[in-house]
């Protein structure tokens, strides 16, 4: 049998000339973004507020669309959009053309997408807003351009180089295009005051779900929370504590308001004055939480001072009550 010869090549010169590339792309691509944000000083500040003026009047949808790398980028865009709390999706300008253009109602407002201006598939959509006077807002390098001059709104992109070295592939410009409508669903979020609680109802699963996860969604309530008063013998406060299994219980005054907690520590420190009234031994001051507080802030809590349980409070007044268990049932830790 033959044997082959390797040879080991040196990787740092590709290794360097990859950087390099890479150097000339981010660097690119914040030149860009520079240009975008000084031009906030110029017409681009005021094009962009009354474009966010026609995404926030729209009573119907926010329909984007774009060809290409456009459309990519318009598909992020809708979702961005359709996420903090404007209703939005993408329509393919090719499948416009073939019956989808049904999907476009005068209620609605078109954010269409195209670097050149003079995208073909774009033309029918674009007519269709003229015709039936459906706000249009366009990103685009030209505003001489079919879409420019025919948009009630144009976003320019800046004239700078595309990163590719044969300033073909769309790279740059793209970049630029996805800011200017992150820029759009920032502002309108702001506007219209989307708070953590709404982006939850968008994002009920993964990550960003449980992130925004409220102590109310996750805790104990009526019934369920163990709470004696302060007279109460410790001996009575062990079948509270045994019935309701949370390893403690709330100590409350007549009026409602916690004045302490008893767990199972004090339990074990206090067998010998097991007819004692808990209010000679009850931790008072105990930790709480607010029950719009978020789910995050409890397990922080728990997790600093060691504990298993804290208590929802509300004017003073306990509310619920959320265990560790909770929290890591739901995924957040």
């Amino acid at each position: 049998m033959t044997k082959l010869l390797t040879v080991d090549l040196p990787l740092v010169p590709a290794a360097a000339s990859d950087q390099a590339v890479a150097r000339r792309v981010f660097a690119l691509a914040v030149e860009g973004l520079q240009t975008l944000i000084e031009g906030l000083d110029d017409t681009l500040g005021a094009r962009l507020a009354a474009a966010v003026d026609c995404l926030e009047r729209a009573s119907g949808r926010i329909i984007v669309t774009g060809m290409g790398k456009s459309g990519h980028i318009g598909r992020k865009i809708a979702a961005t959009l359709a996420s903090t709390g404007a209703p939005a999706f993408f329509v393919h300008p090719g499948e416009a053309s073939h019956g989808d253009l049904g999907m476009i109602t005068q209620a609605d407002v078109v954010l269409a997408l195209s670097n050149s201006g003079e995208t073909h598939e774009l033309l029918d959509i674009i007519a269709y807003t003229r015709r039936f006077q459906i706000p249009l807002v366009a990103i685009t390098r030209q505003d001489a351009s079919t879409l420019g001059e025919s948009a009630d709104v144009v976003l320019p992109l800046p004239n700078t180089a595309e990163a590719c070295p044969n300033g073909l592939a769309p790279t740059t410009s793209t970049t630029l295009a996805l800011a200017l409508g992150d820029a759009l669903a920032v502002a309108l979020l702001e506007r219209r005051n989307f708070s953590a609680h709404d982006f939850k109802t968008f994002h009920p699963g993964g990550a960003l779900g449980r992130k925004v996860q409220r102590v109310a969604d996750l805790m104990h309530s009526g019934e369920a929370v163990p709470l004696v008063g302060p007279d109460t013998s410790l001996r009575t406060a062990i079948l509270e504590m045994t019935s309701k299994r949370f390893g403690c219980t709330g100590v409350v005054d007549a009026d409602g308001r916690l004045l302490g907690i008893v767990t199972d520590g004090d339990l074990r420190r206090h067998i010998d004055t097991i007819d004692a009234p808990v209010e000679a031994l009850m931790t008072r001051n105990p930790a709480t939480i607010r029950p719009q507080a978020l789910a995050a802030e409890a397990v922080a809590i728990l997790n600093s001072k060691t504990i298993t349980s804290l208590f929802v409070v509300e004017a003073g007044k306990p509310v619920g009550l959320i265990h560790i268990h909770d929290c890591l049932r739901a995924g957040v830790h």
